[in-house]
């Protein structure tokens, strides 16, 4: 039996969990989520307590019950709380905005990058080197996050491109070979 899954995850004020038909809604302040979950494993709503059995036991029924509450809890955090996720960026004439439902960012091509921001998350730009990424699907804001670093990772001798904003780079040194030697 997985460890995490045999966790009780307790739902704050004001979210409320619903299992039907094999799918878990989650609906709380800031939106609603569902998730489909396998026949192999059971939910039992107690009030504000949700918890998650295995029903029948398979090959991989360990491993669906730590997955399946680890979804759930994410679930929970994000539709009481939300994700947040930051993006920094480094160089010379690098930079980004938000313009309707586009981010915009200037990374050293030649011409600009206009990426599309899905209408369930939400995009920031507090100055023009950083990016805040929010919404209440951890996998979504993560994924979105990820795909904006893919445009121009950071390279590893300057450190141009965009990173996490809690992100450390290693960077490596240049050439030194021929200096100084005549």
């Amino acid at each position: 039996m997985s460890r995490i899954g045999k966790k009780v995850i307790v739902m704050p004020a004001g979210v409320t969990a619903k299992f039907e038909n094999d799918v878990l809604t989650v609906s709380g302040s800031k939106g609603t989520l569902s998730q489909e979950i396998s026949k192999t494993i059971a939910v039992k709503i107690d009030g504000q307590n949700l918890s998650f059995e295995i029903a029948k036991q398979t090959a991989d029924a360990n491993a669906k019950h730590g997955l399946y509450r680890a979804l759930a809890h994410n679930m929970v955090v994000g539709v009481s709380e939300g994700f947040k996720k930051g993006l920094q960026i480094s160089g010379v004439g690098y930079k980004a905005s938000v313009s309707g439902n586009k981010l915009v960012m200037n990374l050293g091509f030649s011409h600009q990058v206009e990426v599309e921001v899905p209408s369930d998350l939400q995009v920031t730009t507090p100055s023009a080197t950083e990016i805040v990424i929010s919404g209440i699907d951890k996998q979504k804001v993560g994924q979105f996050a990820s795909n904006i670093r893919d445009i121009r990772p950071v390279e590893p001798y300057h450190g141009y491109g965009v990173r996490y904003s809690d992100e450390v780079v290693i960077r490596k040194v240049g050439k030194t070979a021929g200096k100084g030697k005549k």
